[in-house]
């Protein structure tokens, strides 16, 4: 049994070591809300809010995040003992969306959960695998600016590259990527900037075999996206369409896409990304992990999350080293030759580094 004493709420600021840029937003300072969840035996879970300060990749940010947290999911949860995370889907029914904040306090109690256990958080999701292949994502920025870090990261040894597109900024990319990188495992995010009356220019893209465009269309649409599939040679590949498993079935019905990217942030947390895993799996659908310019708390779940069978595609799980000057967990989390070993540490199986937190730290509030 699961009796959560006490939740913490730490709101960190960290700077980007380089700003990023997609058709929909600009990120160079990125708030963050960890989560500590402890429980009537002292044994601590970690989570985090993916939402960023302002509502342009969803409806939610960090204010609201706080706001949903403080006053009413963690008081849910700290009144009701329960068994086993996948039961907070059911406390958490009554409250509407937000799914980044139900996300984030159900990641820490799936961490806490598995160390109760004494397991991984990746066995106590079913994980297969103890190596994830890394993607990296590349904004939108000069075309020799995005071609010098396509270089660096090929060097690396990704194994995906992701990069960001518009309609003001898109085939003269592409090409001159694909005419450099001709053999490159290459996607491209559209961040719901294209409609259906681009569908001749999205059809351009078929030429350059692209592994998957992402999101082109809508960000609340799974009808136009069935239409311009049965178009397009190049899978769709649906992100912010898919915020539960009931999108992901309609979407899968409708032929709306040939892939889909699992957040846990997007979809309200670990066992919903489970069970859009399962229904994809079971239609030959695959999957992959995205990211949010998350702190490494949140990488670390994701890690687990990619090592359920179907996440076929390498996700957008990199180095932190990417993003931050220092590391918030114990050891860097770190890609050699595009690879990301798990760690045999109970839980998300990396020290936590709590002082570094609280330093980082603008607010700090404790909900008992």
């Amino acid at each position: 049994m699961i009796k959560v004493e006490k939740v913490t709420l730490y709101h960190i600021t960290q700077k980007l070591k380089v700003p990023f840029t997609s058709s929909i937003g600009y990120v160079s300072d990125r708030d963050s809300i960890i989560v500590e969840v402890i429980d009537c035996d002292g044994v601590s879970g970690w989570g985090e809010v993916v939402a960023f300060s302002t509502p342009w990749y969803t409806e939610e940010t960090i204010s609201t995040c706080f706001h949903l947290l403080k006053d009413i999911l963690i008081p849910l949860v700290i009144s009701e003992p329960f068994k086993h995370p996948d039961e907070l889907q059911e406390i958490f029914k009554r409250i509407k969306r937000n799914q980044m904040a139900k996300a984030s306090l159900e990641g820490a109690i799936w961490d806490l959960y598995a160390k109760k256990k004494n397991i991984s958080l990746s066995t106590a999701l079913g994980g297969v695998r103890n190596e994830i292949e890394c993607g990296v994502v590349v904004g939108i920025s000069s075309l020799s600016n995005m071609i010098e870090q396509i270089t660096r990261y090929n060097e690396e040894g990704y194994k995906r590259f992701k990069i960001k597109i518009s309609p003001d900024q898109d085939m003269k990319i592409v090409e001159e990527i694909r005419k450099r990188f001709p053999d490159l495992p290459l996607m491209a995010d559209a961040n719901s900037s294209y409609t259906l009356k681009d569908v001749e220019r999205l059809k351009e893209l078929d030429q350059f075999g692209l592994m998957m465009i992402e999101q082109p269309l809508a960000a609340d649409d799974i009808i136009d996206h069935a239409k311009l599939q049965e178009k397009l040679s190049t899978p769709i590949c649906l992100d912010e369409s898919i915020t539960t498993s009931e999108d992901a079935r309609k979407a899968i019905e409708l032929g709306s896409c040939q892939v889909i990217n699992i957040k846990p942030g997007r979809v309200g947390g670990l066992t919903e990304s489970k069970k859009i895993h399962d229904l994809c799996l079971k239609n030959d659908i695959p999957v992959w992990c995205g990211g949010m310019l998350e702190t490494s708390i949140s990488r670390a779940h994701n890690l687990a999350l990619a090592s359920l069978a179907n996440f076929t595609i390498p996700g957008d799980i990199s180095s932190s080293s990417r993003y931050w000057e220092q590391d918030i967990v114990d050891p860097e989390i770190k890609s050699v030759a595009g690879k990301i070993s798990l760690q045999n540490g109970l839980g998300i199986g990396f020290d936590v580094k709590k002082d570094m937190i609280k330093e980082l730290a603008t607010s700090i509030t404790t909900i008992k």
